[in-house]
């Protein structure tokens, strides 16, 4: 009873610290949230094989309300651009669908090395080169711009992440400010997490190894703890946001993926 109580204690912090990195850089918790659900599971002892699956599952399961929550105090500030949530969101919501079909195939090693590199270069830009040259003025047209708001979906499905860190990146780097990179990533973390849940629950509803208290591969009870505390602590992270100037908010979200492309790295070679 008392490791059942400090399990449920855990998932609570965990969902606070998501909710509140949710509203902050417009992510959906993800990067907290999946190596916090797999070692609980570990604890728990379910089977070694699809430990992973059930943490990326829930954890995408968690970011649909999260994504909700900080989308809409971000809209309060008028800091999401709807203009490019009706261009991308097409492209973005196949790219989550691909990759949820694709996850087994693809090793997880791979993506993380290519995405840990590309992560700390741009790390680099927002905290030492908040103002210098971006890609571009503004999100380029043409033929093959959805390749970008579709790899945005693909690998954050498969990573079990909302794609915020994936689209304020991008959005920054083609001159998009930081505050409203963040607004428009948090409404794209609903367009992400959503078609992918389900593509686990399907998936894993015919899996006989998933233990009790599962939906597929999301587990309720990790669902029922951590999404309420991600969705009362997000607007506290959107608030934080604003609280801050553009240029700081760049250098902390730049410290950010420093520390996830770290993490990412030991993570792959160990």
């Amino acid at each position: 009873m008392q490791e059942w109580i400090m399990l449920g204690a855990a998932m609570l912090a965990t969902g606070c610290v998501a909710g509140v990195l949710a509203g902050l850089f417009g992510i959906g918790g993800g990067i907290v949230i999946v190596p916090v659900l797999e070692a609980t599971l570990g604890i728990l002892g379910v089977d070694p094989a699809i430990r992973m699956h059930i943490a990326v599952a829930t954890s995408l399961a968690t970011i649909i309300p999260t994504s909700v929550s900080s989308a809409l105090a971000h809209h309060r500030r008028h800091a999401v651009d709807f203009d490019i949530i009706r261009r991308w969101a097409v492209y973005v919501l196949l790219g989550a669908l691909l990759g949820a079909w694709i996850a087994s195939e693809v090793h997880s090693h791979v993506l993380a090395i290519v995405f840990a590199i590309m992560a700390m270069l741009v790390a680099l830009k927002m905290t030492f080169f908040p103002e210098s040259r971006n890609i571009a003025d503004d999100i380029p047209h043409g033929a093959w711009v959805p390749v970008i708001p579709t790899a945005i979906g693909g690998l954050s499905s498969m990573m079990g992440i909302g794609g915020g860190t994936f689209s304020v990146m991008t959005l920054t780097l083609f001159g998009k400010p930081v505050h409203r990179a963040v607004g428009t990533a948090a409404l794209f973390g609903l367009v992400i997490s959503l078609p992918a849940t389900i593509g686990f629950i399907v998936t894993g509803l015919g899996d006989t190894r998933v233990p009790e208290g599962n939906f597929g591969y999301v587990s309720l009870i990790g669902f029922a703890l951590i999404a309420p505390a991600t969705v009362l602590t997000a607007p506290l992270g959107a608030r934080l946001a604003h609280a801050f100037s553009e240029r700081r908010l760049s250098m902390l979200f730049g410290i950010f993926l420093a520390v996830v492309s770290v993490r990412l790295l030991l993570t792959a070679v160990t």
